[in-house]
């Protein structure tokens, strides 16, 4: 009976004429598709000296990275190659991949349209080359002929240097509002066997940790949800060793790669099934959709490129010389040696104990004293950590006679003269905190998360970075002639958000760093010369977007030498020892208690810009022989430090020694660090060094610096090229924490 009653339910259903219902009505369309204008098919060759990326032009307007290595002397030969085109997985190797069409992978742009949709795809329109000294830039239009958003990629080939820069530019050429979902400074193509990724990773105290790995298939990610130091979990760099699983500093292919952007960053290498790797590099799009309204542009930030063959060592030459001349503010500029108060002082000091202090540098042969934090706040003394940041006054209690008096002392000494400050941020107990709530990074009805008793101020707000930048210029008019500023940040964003964007929100963490980067614009406008270090907790804005406004960085908050020879080794694999700033401390080391040799210390410090961190009024009768010996000695070499080129002889990753020389541009005169990091027990013979860079051909005397008795049988010998470049240079460094410095000089 049951089944009998379901049967006919069923056919009186099925004799009802169909009435759809008002959720699935669908709109009737005609379906009309935009023709793509045909092209011609050619090249489009991107070169430096010694490098070539070859972009191919397909028939149908599609953009591909057909070469990226060693130069081709005929591009146009890929015009028969029919390199990499479409497949049922998609179209392979598009230079700037866009969601939509057939291309499946991971994209560079990813765009929903204000009709919902989310199909772009970039067909070529036209190209142009311009040229300036050292540097031809291409620019090549790409265009979505059914939505007019318009793209357009920038590489700037640096000839010399073997770097390519690139940047991207998207038009919303429409007539409606659209939203940038991912929007990448640039997308590169390698072809490989294997792919050994070398990046960075740490954290407070632990900056610049180095990290290898061989890529497999699907996606490595790398990236940075911190909104300020955003550098230091991850910095937004690294190197890729091509065919090998090893890495070398001397020997193979490599790529290397360093995006300027201090804030949110994505770093991707999906390597696809026809084992083809798509480096993808652009700000993070981690709660950030952009809006982008018609007419209006988005630019994104410069990804930098080199391509080396002759290891890690090559490339990062490449990229050093490139950052002294282009990528770094008054880079290759010898800066001064100093003493910085906050290790000898912390918050507790009066305006005698610094002068006493600003006495001890001038009587060793320093060249500049700085004032860390704590000199600041009335109604809220900055006597520790949790109160003062926004009142910018200088403390009458701490200093009754003002900065100008200390400025004046040191310059009075032949010091210069430098000044810490923390614009960025706010401690709830301050006058500023009070009077603008409205500035803080916050979410409406949610706490306001505390780190290191501080909030952040909001610099996608205009108002703020106008305070911001007159926190700069008020604190350099607290004294005639300030030389130096050193500028923290020490904290992340956590529950972030801003009251001035009120409903684009999205817009939060790339206004932030474009509000910073307009503050630095300013300050660089008004005080071109003024020295500024970028610090951030240590290494928590180690990038070459912070570098173009910046003359150095504080490589970490760790003073350590033993810790910052690793530190120190990973930063150079990117960036120059001329933006190092690494300062000799005392011991017990403050931040890991560990107790290192002063010589040992001095030696890892002088591989960078030197400084200390310390109060010198403990330092012994026999600890001041070796002080004013190595500053001495330092100032004799330190041109090749800060404009000479990189060798690392032997990594502290993988054994107990660690060794790196710089070499004057014209072979005639170089400095050569060595140093013991582990145990050794006593051996018979030293350890092999085969130093790099020198000229075959010439001879160098070779003199150890700041001993009386040398660790090398051949001190202050001559010696040809060939014989120090080929095992002849053994010095003996017998057990933990000896160390070496030999200056070698062309005969």
């Amino acid at each position: 009976m049951h089944m009998r009653l379901t049967a006919l339910v069923l056919a009186i259903i099925l004799a009802l004429p169909y009435q759809p219902s008002q959720a699935r009505k669908v709109k009737k369309f005609v379906h009309q598709t935009v023709a793509v204008p045909q092209v011609e098919k050619k090249v489009i060759p991107i070169e430096t000296n010694n490098t070539s990326l070859v972009l191919l032009v397909h028939q149908n307007g599609q953009l591909e990275t057909a070469h990226y290595g060693a130069p081709i002397s005929h591009p146009e030969q890929f015009l028969g190659a029919g390199v990499n085109t479409e497949d049922y997985n998609g179209f392979r190797g598009a230079s700037y991949p866009a969601t939509g069409g057939r291309y499946i992978g991971e994209p560079a742009l990813h765009v929903k349209y204000a009709d919902g949709t989310h199909n772009t795809e970039l067909y070529y329109v036209s190209h142009q080359v311009t040229s300036r000294e050292g540097c031809v830039t291409t620019a090549i239009d790409l265009k979505d002929y059914v939505t007019e958003l318009q793209v357009r990629l920038v590489y700037d080939a640096y000839l010399a240097e073997d770097v390519l820069v690139q940047h991207t530019e998207i038009l919303n050429g429409g007539k409606a509002p659209v939203q940038l979902l991912n929007y990448a400074s640039s997308s590169l193509y390698l072809d490989a066997d294997d792919y050994l990724l070398t990046h960075f990773y740490g954290a407070w105290a632990t900056d610049m940790q180095m990290e290898s790995e061989v890529l497999g298939h699907d996606m490595k990610v790398i990236e940075s949800r911190r909104g300020t130091q955003a550098t230091q979990g991850n910095n937004p760099s690294f190197l890729l060793s091509l065919n090998t699983r090893e890495f070398s500093e001397t020997s193979g292919e490599v790529v290397a790669g360093a995006l300027a952007w201090s804030g949110n960053f994505r770093l991707s290498f999906e390597k696809d099934d026809a084992h083809r790797l798509n480096v993808l590099a652009g700000i993070s799009p981690f709660s950030s959709a952009y809006p982008l309204a018609a007419g209006n542009t988005f630019v994104t930030p410069e990804m930098i490129y080199t391509y080396s063959f002759s290891g890690a060592g090559g490339a990062s030459r490449n990229l050093h010389r490139w950052a002294r001349k282009y990528g770094v503010y008054g880079g290759g500029k010898v800066n001064p040696t100093l003493l910085n108060s906050w290790e000898g002082a912390y918050f507790t000091f009066t305006t005698e104990t610094l002068l006493r202090m600003m006495d001890d540098a001038a009587g060793m042969g320093l060249e500049m004293f700085v004032l860390d934090d704590g000199w600041f706040g009335n109604d809220y003394p900055r006597n520790n950590d949790d109160a003062g940041l926004g009142d910018w006054e200088v403390n009458v209690s701490k200093l009754p006679e003002g900065i100008e008096y200390l400025a004046s002392h040191a310059h009075s000494k032949g010091l210069k003269f430098g000044i810490w400050i923390e614009p960025e941020m706010v401690n709830p107990r301050s006058n500023l905190a009070q009077a603008h709530p409205e500035w803080v990074v916050q979410s409406p009805g949610r706490e306001i998360y505390q780190g290191r008793n501080q909030w952040v101020l909001d610099l996608s707000n205009p108002a703020v970075e106008d305070f911001v930048f007159g926190i700069f210029d008020r604190t350099m008019q607290l004294a005639p002639g300030i030389d130096y500023i050193k500028w923290d940040c020490n904290r992340v964003v956590q529950s972030f958000g801003s009251p001035y964007l009120e409903a684009d929100q999205d817009k939060f963490f790339v206004d932030y760093c474009q509000g910073l980067y307009n503050v630095m614009r300013r300050i660089r406008e008004k005080y071109p010369q003024v020295i500024v270090q970028c610090c951030s907790s240590g290494g928590g804005r180690v990038d070459y977007g912070a570098l173009k406004y910046c003359n150095e960085v504080w490589t970490s908050d760790n003073t350590d030498g033993l810790s910052r020879v690793y530190m120190q080794y990973a930063t150079s694999l990117i960036y120059p020892a001329c933006i190092m700033g690494s300062h000799v401390s005392t011991v017990p080391n403050h931040q890991t208690g560990n107790v290192t040799p002063l010589k040992f210390r001095f030696d890892v410090a002088c591989a960078g810009r030197l400084g200390l961190e310390l109060q010198p009024k403990y330092f012994t009768e026999q600890d001041r022989i070796t002080v004013d010996r190595c500053i001495a000695s330092y100032k004799q070499y330190r041109d090749l430090v800060f404009g000479g080129d990189l060798y690392r002889l032997a990594s502290p990753y993988d054994g107990s020694y660690y060794g790196l020389m710089y070499v004057s541009p014209d072979k005639r005169r170089a400095v050569v660090f060595t140093y013991c990091i582990h145990f050794e027990p006593r051996t018979v013979g030293g350890k092999v060094f085969r130093l790099q860079g020198l000229d075959s051909q010439l001879s160098y005397s070779v003199v150890e610096q700041n001993v009386d008795n040398s660790c090398w049988w051949g001190n202050s010998s001559t010696f040809t090229g060939d014989f120090l470049m080929n095992g002849g240079f053994n010095p003996t460094l017998y057990g933990l924490y000896t160390s070496a410095v030999f200056l070698l000089e062309a005969r």
